[in-house]
């Protein structure tokens, strides 16, 4: 990834040539007006799926609160293509940074487990809850952080898991999430209970096995976790969050290895970070979905 130094931003006028940007500068497509181009990220020098469109990938159901708006084919639950929702905003606002129109953003089914695997990509960037991790990254490019996240407990009242305030009391639980997450991992990590979780293949599945009380508890990210309790459990509760880790888990958006225009998504969240964009969206669909009580 090209760099620059924060005195090159100061003596960018000395320099009309311009080089790149750091994380916190990027070229008019991405931020605003006042910054030297970058030929990389003009938008008509991206290396793109397909001439002239942004093609974005999600899993299909597309879940609030990461995706909103009335349900509409393909799409199941919500339409990712809405901009409703907060993963839906945050990729048509990076979309904008890099020059596209909403009409030139288009929409694919990708599977989550799908997403992350090695070789080619018929998607431009893939936006679903996906946490970095180093494994993944041998596979594919991750974009900076546009969330950072815990990890929370949801169960239904009555259940043996209502009230657990520490790790140490999920021993003899039976826990259950989605295949590939980090969530299966952090309880085989983590959490390590004496019988090994349940492991599904859709985040249905796993809602499923927990209505049928096939397993005491499912584990998922926390604003997943309050859209499941709020719409998919009636009788749902969230346990508690999951304290951060040495290194606080984040969801990045994946691309192609060595794509040319992971840089380019860096230098947009970036600008976003930094004029305030990113906070406001997340404030605006995550505000009331990021507080739950820490299981320690």
């Amino acid at each position: 990834m090209r760099t620059i130094a924060v005195l090159v931003i100061a003596l960018a006028a000395l320099l009309a040539a311009g080089c790149g940007g750091d994380d916190d500068t990027a070229s008019p497509a991405v931020t605003t007006a006042d910054t030297t181009a970058t030929a990389s990220c003009a938008t008509d020098d991206l290396d793109l799926v397909d001439d002239g469109t942004l093609t974005i990938g999600t899993d299909n159901p597309a879940y609030p609160p990461w995706f909103g708006g009335p349900e509409k084919s393909p799409w199941k639950i919500s339409d990712p293509r809405s901009g409703q929702g907060f993963e839906s905003a945050v990729a048509y606002a990076v979309a904008d940074r890099l020059g596209f129109a909403k009409g030139d953003v288009e929409w694919k089914v990708v599977p989550f487990n799908q997403s992350f695997k090695p070789g080619p990509k018929d998607f431009d960037l893939d936006i679903n809850q996906i946490s970095y991790t180093d494994q993944r990254a041998k596979a594919v490019d991750f974009s900076d952080s546009y969330y950072d996240v815990n990890q929370a407990l949801v169960s239904v009242k009555g259940s043996k898991l209502a009230g657990v305030k520490a790790t140490a009391d999920l021993k003899d639980a039976k826990l259950g999430a989605q295949i590939g997450t980090t969530s299966l991992r952090y309880i085989q990590d983590t959490i390590q209970p004496s019988a090994d979780p349940s492991v599904y293949d859709t985040s249905n599945d796993v809602i499923s096995a927990l209505k049928a009380k096939q397993i005491d508890g499912i584990v998922v990210d926390l604003p997943t976790a309050f859209y499941i309790t709020a719409a998919e459990l009636d009788d749902g509760i969230i346990v508690g969050q999951f304290p951060a880790g040495q290194e606080q888990e984040h969801f990045g958006m994946v691309l192609s290895k060595g794509s040319s225009l992971t840089p380019c998504i860096d230098q947009a969240l970036a600008a976003m970070k930094q004029d305030g964009t990113l906070a406001n969206i997340q404030k605006e669909w995550l505000s009331d979905k990021a507080s739950a009580p820490v299981i320690q």
